[in-house]
């Protein structure tokens, strides 16, 4: 693979300084830790951004090489990425992709957002140079997320000889969402996309959407196109081989020890997140705290597992959103905790073992997201399960259109509806939970994450 370019804003591999001195480090999960082991000695170019001394200082000592992986850093002033990452991609277009504006207040569009916009496409721009340079004749391009959706229209300018490919992560917003997005804005974004060869997503609905974007007379006028790149539908799957790995790893049974012995015996819900408001956490809370209160039966005999660690902290609406977060298992602890038994127990601390012993211990497993590209949980718990536990699912996580005749459906937005499918799967009957759990893991079986990168390239020939 020394003709494919991996673009992505986070590398393979980041740094700190230990005694002055940068030190390597694996990244823990998301895009990073899933390609990583699958390009591992294969000679792939890997662009990313360089961020913080102990980055800088990496790459300055030739360090930032990595498992046969050539990583080259994309040089940029520290105030353009934080407008690219926090106020752009995070800040803005991760809620219009999640449908998570609040419409009567945000977002606002000043001349602020305007500057961070503009540092967004010098943030993309920086990028498209360092390819432009250094990807050989022909190479194939695989731009990972919304971080970079303006690469296509920049790259098909700069090298219209290489195979482009963007892979979209998240949702695709509905075409009346997007139009909340100033129509410059919105428009460059579709045009961006519209010079990529093709443009992947996880599922069909969010392909769809992207489609009709294209189709939507306002957008089309804005991009100045109405003609939608090739779309393809790639699925992400896990990746057993290293999900057992780390599932045996005597620090993870340490951690399912610890666990059972919170628990004590009692049946378990589990939920692992980040604290992020398309998780749908707090609304998660309190259908278990509904539970609680129509059907009393289960106090003193349930534990909900809550292990969310935080993110973008840098960012009001995710301190605030974590503030909900930990008020309501609070006061649900409060109001239901009795001697000897806390019906939430809660964990914000980011631990990888901890995790992976609440899925391997789970009997339900709660994934409520009110939007998601995917949402990998829902596949590595049944696969990592040890109970033939019971997954409830939203019907708008990407996941369940593949999972959906295994897992409870739920409407995320439904507390009582939450509350119902819980009662459900804590009291189905062990025949019907083993064929729930036979029927997961023989789809999840079906791709892996080695599947999803080969249909990129395929998508790029």
């Amino acid at each position: 693979m020394t003709d494919v370019v991996v673009v992505a804003n986070r590398g393979p591999v980041s740094f700190r300084l230990a005694r002055g001195e940068p030190t390597a480090s694996s990244p823990g999960g998301g895009l990073a830790g899933t390609l990583r082991p699958l390009l591992a000695g294969t000679g792939t170019t890997w662009v990313a951004a360089n961020l913080g001394e102990a980055g800088r200082q990496a790459a300055d000592a030739g360090l930032l090489d990595v498992d046969g992986i050539h990583v080259l850093a994309v040089q940029m002033e520290s105030s353009d990425y934080q407008m690219a990452y926090d106020v752009v991609a995070n800040g803005t277009l991760w809620l219009c992709h999640h449908h998570l504006f609040d419409l009567t207040r945000r977002p606002r569009f000043d001349w602020h957002w305007h500057e961070a916009w503009a540092g967004y496409r010098r943030y993309n721009r920086a990028f498209a140079n360092v390819v432009a340079e250094t990807a050989a004749e022909g190479s194939t391009v695989l731009v990972q997320d919304y971080h970079l959706s303006l690469l296509g229209s920049m790259l098909a300018e700069a090298r219209p000889d290489l195979s482009t490919v963007h892979f979209l992560h998240t949702p695709f917003a509905e075409p009346d969402m997007l139009s909340v997005l100033p129509g410059d804005a919105a428009g460059e974004l579709l045009a961006g996309m519209a010079g990529f060869g093709a443009c992947g997503f996880h599922t069909e609905v969010w392909a769809d959407a992207f489609r009709r974007a294209y189709r939507d007379p306002q957008l089309a006028e804005a991009a100045g196109t109405d003609a939608a790149p090739a779309t393809f539908v790639a699925p992400l799957g896990p990746s057993p081989q290293a999900l057992h790995d780390a599932a045996s790893d005597p620090a993870t049974a340490a951690a399912a020890r610890a666990l059972a012995e919170a628990v004590g015996g009692r049946k378990l819900i589990v939920r692992v997140d980040r604290i992020e408001m398309s998780k749908n956490l707090v609304r998660g809370f309190l259908a278990f705290e509904e539970l609680l209160e129509t059907r009393p039966r289960w106090r003193g005999e349930v534990v909900l597992a809550a292990f969310a660690y935080p993110s973008r902290e840098t960012l009001a609406d995710y301190l605030g959103y974590r503030s909900e977060v930990e008020h309501a298992v609070e006061r649900i602890n409060e109001r239901f905790g009795s001697p000897g038994w806390t019906p939430i127990l809660y964990d914000s601390a980011d631990d990888y073992q901890r995790s992976l012993a609440g899925l391997l211990s789970y009997d339900v497993l709660l994934v409520n997201p009110v939007r998601d590209g995917m949402n990998m949980v829902a596949k590595e718990g049944p696969l990592l399960n040890r109970r033939d536990g019971v997954v409830v699912l939203s019907r708008r996580a990407g996941a369940f259109e593949e999972l959906g005749t295994g897992a409870l459906g739920v409407n995320p937005f439904d507390v009582t509806a939450t509350a119902d499918a819980l009662e459900v799967a804590l009291s189905m009957a062990p025949g019907e939970r083993a064929e729930r759990a036979r029927r997961l893991l023989e789809t999840i079986g079906r791709r892996t994450a080695a599947d999803w990168l080969e249909d990129q390239r395929r998508a790029a020939s």
